[in-house]
């Protein structure tokens, strides 16, 4: 398994934790985190940059979630799930470095892992709305204009 599977991974744990845990400080999850599961330095840093970078941006990434996802309140949305697609979001919003198919890829895999049966066919079909928004978006903007 790559270094950036085990990353995104990691994410996903700390933030499944702070699901439960709303209170809790990111920096200081993951920290506690990384030492309970004796986590290597060498994916440690891709997946703080994942895991903080969800947290600061969470209130964007569940507003495109709620919208792509009509018949879902995000609470209805299992947790584990809902994890996996604020981490897809992110990346496709603001990891340039991670192509979107990618992305895509990823947290549908994850799903299948550590969701339910259904579970990466409904990341799958929510990410392909945000993605498809995403894409119409930036045909619309005006040359030179950044969303």
């Amino acid at each position: 398994m790559g270094k950036r599977r085990r990353s995104r991974e990691l994410a996903i744990k700390v933030l499944f934790h702070l699901e439960f845990s709303k209170k809790d400080d990111p920096a200081v999850a993951f920290d506690l985190i990384c030492n309970n599961f004796g986590i290597s330095k060498d994916i440690e840093i891709f997946s703080k940059e994942l895991a903080l970078g969800v947290c600061v941006h969470i209130k964007e990434l569940d507003n495109l979630i709620s919208k792509a996802s009509q018949n879902w309140r995000l609470e209805r949305i299992a947790r584990v799930d809902h994890s996996i697609l604020r981490l897809a979001v992110y990346e496709l919003l603001y990891r340039d470095d991670i192509p979107p198919k990618v992305s895509i890829n990823e947290a549908v895999d994850l799903g299948k892992k550590f969701g339910t049966e259904e579970s990466g066919a409904f990341i799958n079909g929510i990410l392909d709305k945000i993605y498809t928004s995403l894409i119409r978006e930036s045909q619309n903007s005006a040359p030179g204009e950044i969303k």
